[in-house]
């Protein structure tokens, strides 16, 4: 059996392989993000149009902590969002920042996430 860490490094490959019709082996038909209720298919489409907005997205796992059924993280970006991030008049500047994420696992898959992105470091870069 896959370790939490191992299952959590296989979700975030799968990410990055935007391999979407996998992602229900990593993610709970009822996950829920920042307290929304998303289920499978929202969070799929929130993923999705992240990789649209940012078509250099990948995600790059900084720092991992697992104790079951938690999982904390830091991720790393260096991407060109194409507009407007986080309401920040990015267009297309290459800009880097940090997310730290809390996901909660139920029978190895992820059915709860919290997430917070550094926005600061976003303004810093872009003299806001």
């Amino acid at each position: 059996m896959t370790s939490l860490s191992g299952q959590y490094r296989a979700y975030i490959a799968c990410l990055n392989g935007q391999s979407w019709n996998e992602l229900g082996a990593y993610v709970a038909s009822d996950v829920q993000h920042n307290g929304r209720k998303f289920g499978l298919t929202g969070y799929r489409d929130m993923l999705i149009n992240d990789f649209e907005q940012i078509p250099d997205l990948f995600f790059k796992i900084g720092i991992l902590t697992c104790e079951t059924p938690f999982v904390a993280a830091r991720l790393e970006f260096d991407c060109s969002p194409k507009g407007a991030f986080l309401g920040l008049p990015v267009n297309g500047r290459r800009i880097s920042f940090a997310e730290n994420v809390f996901y909660q696992f139920r029978d190895r898959r992820i059915a709860a996430v919290w997430s917070s992105i550094d926005k600061a470091a976003i303004e810093a870069q872009l003299n806001l």
